[in-house]
C-alpha cells in the first residue's frame, strides 16, 4: 500500500501541495497536460526550486495572462469537473475536496450549497491547486493519505471579504475534528484550500503510521516566515502491514416513515460528503412496522456534516453513534490492458483482483455490452495480482 503522509509542521496551502507532489516525482508535463481537459484558460504553470531557511524545495505558481477570469459557483465549479475527460479517480477526489470546502463556505456564509459563490477560491489557480492534487496523487500511485496536526496561526489575512481574522471563517471550520498542532507563529499557515485537501482525504491525524519511507518532498510556500521554513513536507511510503487497522465512526438510525425514492438521494448525499460506506437493511419496529435501519461508516472528523445530511434528508429526528475499530486489506488501484482495452482495477492484498464498476461501464456503453460480460472478461483476463 503506498502512502502518503502530510507533515503540515508549518502549515499547508494548495500551492504546497502540488510542489510536494512534483518533488516527489509528478512531471510538470503530465500536470499541465491532464488540466488541459479542463475548460480554464488565461494562465500559465511554473515550477522552481527555491530555500526556505537553507532548505530546499519546490514552489508552485499559476500565473494568469489574462485578469479577466469569470466568477464561479460550486455547482458550475462540481459540473465542469464531471464533464471534462479527467480519470474517474482524479474526477472523484477532486469533487471530493471541493465539496468540503464549498460546505465549509455555505455554513461560514449561511447560504445553500449550490450558491456558494468562490472568490480566492473559485480562482484559477485554486481550481489548479484542488484538481493538480488529485492528478498527483493518481499518478504517483497513492493508496491511503494521513496527516499530522494543523498550527492554527493567529492575526489577520486580507479577503475578497476584508480583513478577517486567522485562521480565515472557512479554514476554522473545516479544521473542526483535526489535531492542532504546535503555534508557530502569527500569519496564515493554514489555507481554507490545504485545510480542504487534507479534510477530505485524510483517514487519520496524528504521527506518521507504520511504513517503510520511499521518498520526501518539500512544497515551499509564497512567504517566507521568520520562525521557520515555510514548507510542507510530502512523506511517500510503502505500509508493509498486510492489514491496516483505523478508528471510525458508526452512525445509526431507524426509519419507518419515509418514501423508497429519498433513500437513494439520501445515500448519494452522504457518499458525496465522504462517508466511507452507506447501507440499508430492514428491520421490524415498534407497533410492529416495518422500517429501515441506515448505517453510515465515518471518519472521526465527518460527525456533524454527515449527521446534519442524515437529520436534513431524511425524516429521522435523531441518531446513534459511536467509535468502533475496522481493519482493511492494503488495496490499490492500476490500469491493466485486455482485450477490451484498458481498464481500472483494485488490487487487494491478498492478491485479488476486482474491476472498477466506472471503467467497467464506460466499457459497456462504449461497445454496447452486458456490463455483467466486461466484469466477467476483465477478472478471467486479469486473474490475480
Amino acid at each position: 500500500m503506498k502512502v502518503l503522509y502530510f507533515d503540515c509542521f508549518a502549515g499547508i496551502a494548495g500551492d504546497m501541495t502540488v510542489a510536494g507532489l512534483i518533488e516527489l516525482g509528478l512531471p510538470l508535463e503530465t500536470l499541465q497536460q491532464e488540466l488541459s481537459s479542463l475548460p480554464l484558460c488565461g494562465y500559465t504553470l511554473e515550477s522552481r526550486k527555491v530555500e526556505r531557511h537553507g532548505v530546499a524545495g519546490t514552489s508552485f505558481k499559476v500565473t494568469l495572462t489574462e485578469e479577466d477570469q469569470p466568477h464561479r459557483h460550486y455547482s458550475g465549479i462540481a459540473a465542469m469537473i464531471e464533464k471534462s475527460a479527467l480519470k474517474p479517480r482524479v474526477k472523484e477526489l477532486s469533487q471530493r475536496m471541493f465539496l468540503k470546502l464549498a460546505q465549509a463556505e455555505a455554513s461560514v456564509h449561511g447560504v445553500p450549497l449550490e450558491r456558494v459563490h468562490f472568490h480566492e477560491v473559485g480562482a484559477v489557480d485554486s481550481i489548479v491547486d484542488i484538481v493538480g492534487t488529485a492528478i498527483g496523487l493518481d499518478y504517483l500511485g497513492i493508496d491511503r493519505v494521513c496527516a499530522s496536526g494543523l498550527p492554527y496561526g493567529h492575526g489577520f489575512v486580507k479577503t475578497a471579504h476584508g480583513l478577517l481574522p486567522v485562521p480565515a471563517p472557512a479554514t476554522a471550520k473545516l479544521m473542526e475534528g483535526i489535531p492542532l498542532g504546535p503555534d508557530v507563529g502569527p500569519g496564515e499557515r493554514v489555507t481554507p484550500t490545504g485545510a480542504a485537501i487534507v479534510a477530505a482525504l485524510s483517514d487519520s491525524f496524528g504521527p506518521p503510521p507504520g511504513m517503510t519511507v520511499a521518498g520526501t518532498g518539500y512544497g515551499a510556500g509564497e512567504k517566507d516566515f521568520p520562525e521557520l521554513p515555510n514548507l510542507l513536507r510530502l512523506v511517500l511510503g510503502e505500509s508493509a502491514e498486510a492489514k491496516e487497522a483505523q478508528e471510525v465512526l458508526v452512525l445509526e438510525t431507524h426509519i419507518d416513515d419515509m418514501p423508497a425514492e429519498i433513500f437513494g438521494f439520501l445515500m448519494e448525499r452522504l457518499m458525496e460528503a465522504g462517508a466511507l460506506d452507506v447501507a440499508f437493511s430492514p428491520l421490524q419496529m415498534k407497533k410492529n412496522r416495518p422500517g429501515t435501519r441506515l448505517t453510515v461508516i465515518a471518519k472521526p472528523g465527518d460527525l456533524e456534516q454527515l449527521s446534519g445530511i442524515i437529520l436534513a434528508e431524511s425524516s429521522a429526528i435523531g441518531l446513534r453513534y459511536y467509535p468502533a475499530g475496522r481493519i482493511t486489506l492494503p488495496r490499490s488501484c492500476e490500469t491493466r490492458a485486455t482485450s477490451l482495452g484498458e481498464v481500472r482495477v483494485k488490487v487487494l492484498g491478498n492478491g485479488r483482483v476486482t474491476p472498477e464498476y466506472d471503467s467497467c461501464r464506460e466499457i459497456a456503453i462504449q461497445k454496447r455490452m452486458p456490463l455483467v460480460e466486461v466484469y466477467r472478461t476483465v477478472e478471467r483476463e486479469c486473474g490475480k495480482g
